[in-house]
């Protein structure tokens, strides 16, 4: 986007820009200027969704914003729903028809056409709406256009709207019922019956509701308690039946018993695995070399000890298999008091005999060999202690697996109680303590609102200026027109080697522009210019020797090609050149313009004749103006030599060629030309059918580049001027 053309463009509609707006802030002001007074009135309710003082401690204090904002949405569309703004609008009918004289508005024309009787029976038919809180339709016409005088007073749901608004305060716990109107006392009406009328509304649905709750959730509640009894009295009577009472704590202690007996079986293997080593190291020592011992002590004492212990090892025994009674305990004891009195007596009697020791080792063998046997004999009880523990252990293994399915059973089944039970207890405490919708203050009638006008005269400014700023927009993006040599080199279709400006006066003859001195400002301009463009083109031709043959064309007839042909050719002249000029027919103009160039010569002739007048500094060879080709006239080979003849007898010749819409003759006469340009005109555009000629000119041999003509002069850049 060209930010300096936009610029230029903004200035050129500038008084635009300015008139629009302040003619819309005029009409505004004379529309609002009497814009009557209005008053708003204000209802705060409070839910208690998110009061803390209205909560109960069992509460959960963690407040949910998601849930809570959902309510409170919930709540302030019901408030707009039909059914509500349909009550409102009954309330709202019925005070101005029963009320006349203090009416909220003005009545309507349709009001004023019922008589009283038709008004009794009209209010009796909104009562029983309001009654039946029924939803106003269109529907509702009747007789008396119930619908038709409630619209007529503004009192529909769609006029309410306009002026109403339900909202919740930031993140409180107040929704806000504001109404805006001429009337205070109708404003104050509006939010306190709307808010009324919801809050009963509301209560009673949700009242409904919940009794509705209550009632489906304590038949559920019946119902999984009565599924519960069944389960636990199926799981008692197999118990009962099976003989078990308590199978977990059964199976405890049986396996408790196991891992004891398991334990003292255990103790006695290795009580007779120390005792049966401790024997045979007594045996070793007992048959040693030493002989002494042996028949040491007295017959009778020896023989009374080894008496006493046949009599302790049968004691033993005896007491093994009596199941350990404490009668044969006792009886061991005595036995073995008996032997240790009889032992010590012959250690006293025989402090010095060689024996004692052996008796000693004697001794402790007869009791390791009771301990063995007393082990022994503990075995064969502790493993029949453990098989009949064991069997009643696994005869459990059945009866715990049908138990453990019974209470699955009755736990799923309690579990379901316990949930719905819950439920029902939850939903009682919601019905008391749930949401209650309060009214907090009040809609009262206050002060009127601030006036509107300035804000209204400034949105009609800026909406004036904006559209108009749109339209300024709309007419640069849609502009494709080409004003200055910038614009036409964006194109890219060739370099742009000079601008010609506009001349605006009817004289335009080459003569006078360039005899006239600073007098006219555009002349001047023109001057300067032409000298530019003049030198840009001898630079050109002093690349190429002997070029001198210059064609000058168009994309369109109509662009100035022939006029600039014509002062080019004055502003070589001016420079001491003689110039050929070959362009259209002229003769008609002479007659009438004596100022134009002489024009009585006509290239065909001179083809023919090879005999041309020249004049002081320019020369004119007329074309054909007919539609007949050159070719046509001579061959190629012929005019090739007509136009070395002249390239002979002048400097420069300038040719003016048809415009590229007439291709046939122009590509012919570019043909014989060594160089040539196109000649633009600045406010025109390029459509898709010149992109064919814009590319046939680009590709011609020697073509040198553009010169945009009719330039404004406020487009003309510094440099452009230069």
């Amino acid at each position: 986007m060209d930010i300096k053309a936009f610029i230029k463009l903004l200035i050129k509609y500038k008084w635009v820009l300015i008139i629009v707006p302040v003619f819309a802030l005029i009409i505004t002001y004379f529309f609002v200027k009497n814009l009557p007074k209005e008053y708003k009135s204000q209802v705060q309710m409070s839910t208690g969704l998110v009061d803390q003082s209205r909560q109960v401690a069992s509460e959960n204090q963690n407040t949910d914003y998601f849930k809570v904002n959902q309510q409170f949405s919930n709540i302030i569309e019901m408030m707009k729903m039909k059914k509500t703004m349909s009550v409102l609008s009954y309330n709202l009918i019925l005070h101005d028809l029963m009320n006349p004289g203090n009416a909220f508005k003005e009545l309507s024309p349709e009001v004023k056409k019922l008589s009283q009787k038709d008004r009794s029976e009209v209010i009796g038919l909104y009562k029983q709406k309001l009654l039946t809180r029924s939803v106003l339709t269109p529907v509702d016409s009747g007789k008396y256009g119930l619908y038709e005088l409630v619209v007529s007073m503004g009192y529909d749901e769609i006029n309410l709207n306009k002026k109403l608004s339900v909202y919740r305060i930031d993140n409180s716990d107040f929704i806000n019922v504001e109404y805006l109107s001429a009337n205070p006392l109708l404003s104050a009406f509006v939010v306190n019956t709307l808010s009324e009328e919801f809050i009963n509304s509301y209560s009673t649905n949700v009242s409904s509701n919940q009794n509705k709750s209550i009632s489906v959730l304590d038949s559920l509640v019946k119902k999984k308690e009565a599924a519960m009894n069944a389960k636990n009295s199926e799981l008692k009577n197999y118990k009962i039946n099976n003989g078990v009472l308590n199978l977990d704590k059964q199976s405890e202690i049986i396996y408790k018993q196991i891992t004891d007996y398991e334990e003292r079986k255990s103790q006695a293997l290795r009580e007779i695995q120390s005792n049966m080593g401790a024997i045979a190291d007594l045996n070793r020592k007992l048959n040693g070399k030493d002989k002494s011992y042996l028949g040491s002590a007295p017959v009778a004492e020896n023989t009374a000890i080894v008496s006493l212990n046949n009599q302790l090892k049968t004691a033993s025994n005896h007491y093994v298999d009596n199941g350990f009674k404490p009668s044969d305990k006792k009886k061991i004891d005595s036995l073995q008091a008996l032997l240790a009195v009889q032992m010590n007596k012959v250690s006293d009697n025989y402090v010095n005999d060689p024996g004692a020791s052996k008796q000693s080792l004697i001794q402790q063998k007869n009791t390791m060999e009771i301990a063995v046997s007393m082990a022994q004999s503990s075995l064969k009880s502790i493993d029949g202690e453990l098989n009949q523990l064991k069997a009643k252990y696994n005869t459990m293994v059945p009866f715990d697996a049908g138990v453990q399915n019974y209470e699955r059973d009755a736990d799923v089944a309690t579990k379901e109680y316990m949930d719905a039970l819950n439920r029902f207890n939850q939903t009682n405490v919601e019905k008391s303590i749930g949401l209650k919708l309060q009214i907090a203050q009040i809609g009262l009638p206050g002060p009127p609102e601030p006036s509107k006008k300035i804000i209204y005269m400034a949105l009609s400014g800026i909406a004036s200026l904006s559209f108009c700023l749109l339209v300024v927009v709309s007419v640069f993006l849609l502009d494709h027109t080409i004003n200055n040599s910038k614009q036409l080199a964006a194109l890219k279709i060739g370099q742009v080697i000079g601008n010609i400006n506009l001349i605006n006066e009817k004289d335009k003859d080459p003569r006078v522009i360039w005899s006239n001195s600073d007098e006219i400002t555009d002349y001047v301009l023109f001057k300067d210019l032409m000298r530019s463009l003049r030198f840009e083109i001898s630079k050109m031709l002093q690349l190429d020797a002997g070029s001198k043959i210059l064609g000058i064309t168009s994309i369109k007839p109509g662009e100035g090609k022939t006029f600039l042909t014509s002062t080019l050719a004055y502003a070589f002249a001016m420079t001491g050149k003689k110039v050929l000029l070959i362009g259209d027919d002229y003769t008609n103009r002479e007659a009438s313009d004596s100022k134009a160039l002489v024009t009585s010569q006509y290239f065909e002739n001179f083809l023919q004749k090879k005999e041309i007048k020249t004049e002081d500094l320019i020369t004119f060879l007329n074309k054909n103006s007919s539609s007949k080709s050159l070719l046509e006239i001579q061959n190629s080979t012929a005019l090739k030599a007509g136009f070395d003849y002249l390239k002979d007898k002048f400097d420069l010749i300038l040719i003016d060629v048809d415009s590229l819409r007439s291709v046939n003759k122009a590509k012919e006469w570019l043909s014989f030309t060594d160089h040539s340009l196109a000649v633009f005109e600045a406010g025109q555009s390029i459509n898709d059918s010149d992109k064919e000629f814009l590319t046939y000119i680009r590709k011609q041999d020697g073509f040198i580049g553009w010169v945009l003509n009719k330039v404004k002069v406020k487009e003309l850049s510094q440099r452009d001027q230069a």
